[in-house]
């Protein structure tokens, strides 16, 4: 279960920080076409989005990987499933069933980091 912890920390990590590179250095305008909501969103806001993602991804692989403070890896985890669950509900209250999806199932995997490595596989 550790190496399938392992695997799904790197795809979330590596989705999370793309995602994250992309929003807190791209210009917003350039972004619109890939994520709409950003069209009712502050360049702040998609910002700090961005780099929350990017600190996600970081503490999902960075703990684990050096054993400095392992307990960081499920925090990061529970923070990018607060942040997915955010997210889902403004794809709702928008009508983007698609993006309501694709969060659903990044919110899954983060739980699952979550519980396994706060549980029964912690470090």
């Amino acid at each position: 279960m550790h190496v399938f912890l392992w695997i799904v920390q790197a795809v979330l990590a590596a989705l999370f920080a793309m995602s994250g590179l992309a929003k807190a250095t791209q210009p917003k305008d350039r972004l619109v076409g890939k994520y709409p909501w950003m069209r009712d969103t502050s360049r702040t806001t998609v910002l700090f989005i961005g780099v929350m993602e990017l600190l996600g991804a970081i503490g999902l692989i960075v703990p684990g990987a050096t054993g400095i403070a392992p307990v960081l890896t499920p925090a990061a985890a529970t923070g990018l499933a607060v942040l997915m669950a955010l997210a889902a509900v403004t794809h709702i209250r928008r009508g983007e069933a698609s993006g309501v999806m694709v969060n659903a199932v990044l919110l899954a995997l983060a739980v699952l980091v979550a519980w396994g490595r706060f549980g029964p596989y912690s470090w």
